[in-house]
């Protein structure tokens, strides 16, 4: 039995947050698990449903946002990917000894490689 990767879309403004959500639905492999509007129920609804990505929106491309450094220490299994919904930029953060980067093609089809690379990273078979 194939298992879909377990994805959380946390991405202001809503417009964006609805692409993703779009985007992602459209894959057999990914299993959305939530939605959250506000950056102040990350936390928790990260905790609370333990995805294994979670797609944020960063306000300044370039500066990692102090919630990636949190939630990967908490949760060193888990990907975070940042788009920058005002500028053509995408970045996926993991954990490993310390915090790594990736910057991402910032396109569709940059976004769901990042996310398949995570998902077959953690062995779930991904077909498109």
């Amino acid at each position: 039995m194939n298992k879909a990767i377990r994805v959380l879309v946390a991405n202001r403004p809503k417009l964006m947050r609805e692409t993703v959500l779009a985007v992602l639905s459209d894959q057999p492999w990914v299993e959305v698990v939530g939605e959250v509007s506000s950056d102040v129920e990350i936390p928790d609804k990260v905790h609370e449903l333990s995805p294994e990505v979670l797609v944020i929106a960063v306000d300044e491309p370039g500066k990692r946002p102090t919630l990636c450094d949190t939630l990967l220490r908490e949760i060193p299994g888990l990907h975070i990917i940042a788009v920058a919904p005002q500028q053509n930029y995408t970045v996926c953060y993991w954990a490993t000894l310390d915090i790594r980067s990736d910057d991402l093609e910032p396109s569709q089809q940059g976004f769901l490689n990042a996310v398949r690379r995570v998902a077959e990273g953690a062995g779930l078979h991904c077909e498109a």
